[in-house]
């Protein structure tokens, strides 16, 4: 759950963005927070080198980086100061326009710089700067909530049940150990939420004196731009949002409509698609028959990671297929093969998917952001009982040992017992009113976020413009050239973009194996 007197402004963001990027990168920053005894200390921008990431980002050797020092909770006096680690990519355009796109990623807890590939292979940066901000907590932050228990946990997993009772104590003592060694590090984790989030986007438009810019955002991250535009819209031009969360539904039993959605439309096109329509017919009766069998008489076979490495233990059950469908483990036009291949006793492309899990970047992922807001913000309102009730009006039928843990997030009410973060959804799951315009931008297969809750988000926009891309999955933007040129014209003309190349658009062939 899952990455926002006109002319008489323009040339003093100019100025302030040419001061920005022209800033030396030789500086170097503590690494410790601080706090004092009296009121927070007010939000600046400090000047630094860009991050060293863990693969190289070309795009970061023309940028100009730093922190933005912002408290770490803005109701508490004397709060300690955090360090939000901060990259502007200049455009590659010799006449950029002023107003520059500030980029909210998904997750939450995701490495924010490891995207910026992509947003500039996208053409974010074409026309106009591109700011990118990690968000709190993340690799790169002072502090940084990653988990190393988790990441070792996640690797351990592919060899056991989805909803096995060892999974389950294995990762509830991770998540336990994880949230003591933060807390004993004096972090306050009910400050890493969706609000506080918000903030540090309107605090660094403030700090680099930016007058207005454009944003955008995929996935939580698309959660995060609408929050931020419902309670900080000064300075902002528009929004684009892409694979779209609106806070006002983002709950754990949401993820089974999307679950449902995604795969449906996947399974449709197929059959709508004639030589896969007949190379694999009444695929749907396939999948359940493959879901019920794996469940009741779990795989356990080895296999080599998709990407490479060493073979490792791989247990397929039911609950693992459907959440290696959910994840797109398997790319969309090969699905249909996996499933005809699997239900003739050929596992392979499944078992290889699951096995890539056991290679983790081990601390590269700050869990303790991705369950505070989980635990704050998704989890709390409902109960183990509406999940399943979910998942069974989304797959009637399959068994409920698969369908009593949300897609991608096993045990999430049990883990946010340990958690124990305080509920924030009374400020959180709100609708987001604004004439602001809009991009709404999602894809067909999406197993994640739905396409349909672009409409949930959109009922309240009241100048959105949504586009729905065929045979494309999470993160519509990187995978869809139609989707690039919608949002380039979208940045430039925000209330008319042309959506033309959407017409016509299919998805792309899917893989035929022989009989």
């Amino acid at each position: 759950m899952t990455k926002h007197g006109i002319h008489a402004v323009a040339a003093t963001a100019a100025l302030a963005l040419a001061a920005f990027c022209s800033i030396p990168s030789g500086a170097a920053l503590p690494h410790s927070r601080t706090a004092g005894p009296g009121p927070a200390a007010p939000p600046r921008f400090v000047p630094g080198p860009c991050p060293e990431t863990p693969a190289p980002v070309t795009a970061l050797s023309t940028a100009r980086c730093g922190f933005l020092e912002v408290p770490e909770n803005r109701a508490r006096p004397g709060s300690p100061t955090i360090r939000l680690a901060t990259a502007v990519v200049p455009a590659t355009s010799a006449k950029p326009a002023e107003d520059p796109v500030v980029f909210m990623a998904g997750g939450p807890g995701g490495d924010t710089f490891d995207d910026i590939p992509f947003l500039v292979d996208s053409g974010l940066n074409r026309d106009r700067p591109l700011i990118v901000m990690a968000q709190r907590g993340n690799l790169h932050d002072r502090p940084n909530l990653a988990c190393p228990e988790l990441d070792r946990f996640a690797a351990r997993y592919v060899g056991l049940g989805h909803d096995a009772p060892q999974a389950e104590r294995r990762l509830l003592d991770s998540v336990k150990k994880c949230r003591n060694r933060l807390a004993a590090d004096g972090i306050d984790l009910s400050a890493y939420n969706t609000t506080e989030n918000a903030a540090d986007f309107a605090d660094l438009r403030t700090a680099l004196g930016i007058p207005r810019w454009n944003v955008y955002g995929y996935s939580y991250g698309s959660d995060l731009a609408l929050t931020y535009l419902r309670r900080h819209p000064q300075g902002i031009r528009a929004v684009a949002i892409d694979s779209v969360t609106p806070p006002q539904i983002a709950t754990l039993p949401w993820t089974w409509s999307s679950a449902r959605e995604g795969i449906e439309n996947l399974l449709g096109a197929c059959a709508a698609e004639p030589r896969c329509g007949s190379r694999y017919p009444d695929l749907r009766r396939t999948l359940t028959e493959q879901v019920r069998r794996l469940e009741a008489r779990p795989l356990t076979l080895t296999a080599r990671p998709a990407r490479g490495g060493d073979p490792v233990k791989v247990v397929l059950d039911g609950g693992a297929l459907l959440n290696l469908l959910v994840a797109n483990a398997v790319k969309a036009p090969d699905v249909p093969a996996a499933i005809e291949e699997l239900g003739h006793g050929h596992p392979e492309r499944f078992a290889r998917a699951r096995a890539a899990d056991s290679v983790q970047a081990v601390g590269e992922t700050a869990h303790g952001l991705t369950e505070s807001v989980a635990c704050g913000e998704w989890a709390p309102g409902s109960g183990p009982s509406d999940v399943l009730k979910a998942g069974r009006r989304a797959f009637p039928g399959w068994p409920d040992t698969v369908l009593a843990q949300a897609p991608q997030l096993p045990f999430q009410h049990q883990v946010c017992r340990v958690w124990d973060v305080p509920d924030r959804t009374s400020a959180q799951r709100v609708a987001t009113v604004s004439a602001v315009p809009t991009l709404i931008v999602s894809g067909t297969f999406d197993t994640k976020t739905g396409a349909s809750w672009a409409r949930a988000a959109a009922r309240t926009l009241s100048r959105s413009t949504s586009v729905r891309i065929p045979g494309i999955g999470h993160w519509v933007v990187p995978q869809s050239p139609c989707a690039q040129r919608v949002l380039a014209s979208f940045l430039a003309r925000p209330t008319a973009p042309d959506t033309a190349c959407v017409a016509g658009l299919t998805p792309k062939p899917f893989t035929i194996v022989p009989k």
